[in-house]
């Protein structure tokens, strides 16, 4: 009997089979997404709560600016109205007191302020954000 002889197969590459260098790229490409998603949420909660800030400190002055009636027009017995001039002065101490910057109307009978500040982000293109908060405050009688 004569053997047939069977071909023979070429010898196997270095690297044949094997997924090398695949986990690699997607470890990579993973970790840039966890990034930019860890950004979003630092900066972002961190822009959140700059403006919360900036809000509370604008409604913070508003109502200290409410403080600044009339006082010649309740002795007199007028109704309760603001004397712009003392209401805004109100207001621009407390911002001032507290280290914000920000612009206050007193007129008619409403003290309103808007608190601007510049809010530093790190991961999402690094500088900073202006933040604005806005709040509005009127006098309230109150019985004696």
């Amino acid at each position: 009997m004569t053997a047939q002889a069977t071909p023979a197969e070429p010898p196997p590459r270095p690297h044949e089979g094997r997924e090398e260098g695949q986990a690699t790229a997607f470890f990579v490409v993973f970790t840039a997404g966890l990034i930019v998603l860890a950004g979003l949420v630092w900066d972002g909660g961190n822009l959140l709560a700059a403006r919360r800030e900036a809000l509370d400190t604008a409604e913070e002055a508003a109502r200290a600016g409410a403080q600044g009636i009339d006082l010649l027009a309740v002795r007199t017995g007028q109704p309760i109205r603001l004397d712009p001039d003392r209401a805004a002065a109100l207001a621009r101490s407390h911002l001032n007191q507290v280290g914000a910057t920000g612009t206050v109307a007193a007129t008619g009978d409403q003290v309103t302020v808007t608190v601007t500040r510049q809010q530093p982000v790190l991961l999402l293109g690094g500088g900073a954000r202006t933040v604005t908060g806005a709040g509005t405050a009127r006098p309230v009688p109150t019985i004696p």
